[in-house]
């Protein structure tokens, strides 16, 4: 059935009836046209409201919105717009964890509850408790790197299975001293030159780079004129999917980008922003490319309350959900493997 605004207001009208939960929550405002949007995200933020809203498309599409651009789902599926808007509303209503989150919709109905806990857009998906301690995985320098340490950029790549990708070659690529690779020269190496006042003065100059969980990983901050270059020495690396993050701690900007076969994935939002993250609600699009990272970030959610910077939260559903990891031992004791970049 195609979902006109009447059939949607009657709905929600029957949905919020039929649960006391939900008994004087209004369905969202309703646009029929992006400039009506526009409209109702002008009133929103003069109110400072931010809640949720709607665009109807001429074809039944229902398109939830939190502002006129930042579109958060779509699709044509009433029972799922019904549950969206259910989650949107007890989330501002109630409030509390995550985890009150689930327990309020888990009242209204398990379905949905069962649901919020997936982070997914229907029920059936396996929920499995982590287990493990996030802090000994990559959220260990999610808090350091808010503040541009140990690097500026963290890059990860991976190769087509079976295959793996030089952590060498890599760095030489991007402009490592081929003397100090050659050497396998590491963290503790560099520290104890002049007492480590050199590796402090030049640090911004250094890169780091190995492997950890079927990744290739390489940390710098500002690359050299020239890096990477060669187009066909990179091609011969056989990368199949790079993930970069980068934090710019002076105007608040950390991003992530996330390629695979040579294709952006980012549900074509462009730079996606690490601090549109708040608990409890998804940061991508619903059902989207990324919504792999929503469900991952949902089960960190409940399963680490202890977490109480997002970023760890952040960080530990990009393990949990593409492997991503650093040898926080290696950093710590100085054996990770660094270079400074070559002299041109």
């Amino acid at each position: 059935m195609e979902i006109t605004q009447q059939t949607l207001a009657e709905a929600w009208q029957r949905t919020a009836a039929g649960h006391a939960l939900l008994h004087g929550i209004e369905l969202p405002p309703v646009a029929l046209s992006e400039d009506e949007l526009e409209a109702l995200d002008e009133a929103a933020e003069q109110s400072e409201d931010g809640a949720l809203c709607l665009l109807l498309d001429e074809d039944g599409t229902v398109r939830g919105h939190h502002g006129a651009y930042q579109e958060v789902f779509a699709t044509r599926d009433l029972e799922r717009v019904l549950y969206l808007i259910a989650e949107a509303a007890v989330r501002r209503r109630h409030g509390g964890s995550p985890e009150e989150t689930a327990v309020t919709l888990d009242r209204i109905d398990p379905a949905w509850g069962r649901r919020f806990r997936s982070g997914g857009l229907d029920d059936t998906a396996t929920v499995e408790v982590c287990g493990r301690d996030p802090l000994e995985g990559l959220a260990w320098i999610a808090k350091s790197w808010r503040d541009q340490a140990p690097y500026t950029v963290l890059e990860f790549y991976r190769a087509a299975p079976g295959r793996s990708v030089d952590a060498e070659a890599l760095a030489l690529l991007y402009g490592a001293d081929l003397a100090q690779v050659a050497a396998g020269t590491r963290l503790k190496d560099l520290q104890a030159v002049d007492g480590g006042r050199e590796y402090l003065d030049r640090q911004w100059e250094s890169c780091c780079f190995g492997q950890a969980g079927g990744w290739t990983y390489l940390l710098h901050h500002d690359t050299p004129p020239g890096a990477y270059a060669d187009k066909e020495a990179y091609a011969a690396l056989g990368i199949k999917e790079n993930v970069r993050l980068t934090a710019t701690s002076a105007k608040a900007i950390y991003s992530l980008d996330y390629t695979k076969d040579d294709r952006r994935v980012d549900d074509d939002w462009g730079m996606l922003e690490l601090i549109w993250y708040e608990r409890g609600r998804a940061p991508y699009l619903r059902g989207g490319e990324l919504d792999f990272l929503n469900q991952a970030l949902r089960r960190a959610e409940l399963d680490h309350p202890e977490l109480t910077h997002t970023f760890e939260l952040y960080f530990h559903a990009l393990e949990t959900s593409l492997g991503l990891r650093l040898p926080r031992a290696d950093f710590e004791e100085g054996d990770v493997r660094v270079a400074y970049w070559a002299e041109r």
